[in-house]
């Protein structure tokens, strides 16, 4: 199985940085108001135990709602995570899909709330994996 195939819907997300660089590739959904952000796990996300390492669940959950928070905005900002907050449930292995969906709590013109259910989707059905919350600052065009 190709590690980087997407489900269907799912588009890759370009370059947004070095990390991200580094442990994607990640992909997209946008519908009806509605985001997901997804990869396929990889053995490079995968610790000791040979599941995905908690660590890139967080970093997923992180990077969906920071991505949704700066892409839901009437035009794109950037932001830094000024807290994040993760609880595991379940987890995945090599070749699972897993994808973070999110809503956006509040926005505001200098913070914004999000929250996230992380997601392992097969065949056989779904399964939470983790939930998220974050809060961001929105910065200004000079910061």
């Amino acid at each position: 199985m190709d590690d980087s195939a997407p489900l269907p819907g799912f588009d890759r997300i370009g370059s947004t940085s070095p990390f991200n660089d580094l442990v994607g590739p990640l992909f997209e959904k946008h519908e009806d108001g509605d985001w997901a952000i997804g990869l396929r796990v990889a053995e490079k996300h995968l610790n000791r135990r040979r599941i995905v390492h908690g660590g890139m669940i967080s970093t997923l959950a992180d990077f969906a709602m920071g991505y949704t928070v700066a892409r839901s905005a009437d035009a794109p900002v950037k932001l830094v995570t000024l807290s994040l907050a993760v609880d595991f449930a379940g987890n995945a292995t090599r070749g699972d899909w897993i994808e973070t969906r999110v809503d956006i709590v509040r926005a505001g013109r200098r913070v914004a709330f999000a929250s996230g259910m992380v997601w392992r989707v097969a065949r056989e059905g779904e399964e939470r994996i983790a939930r998220a919350s974050a809060t961001f600052l929105l910065l200004q065009p000079d910061e």
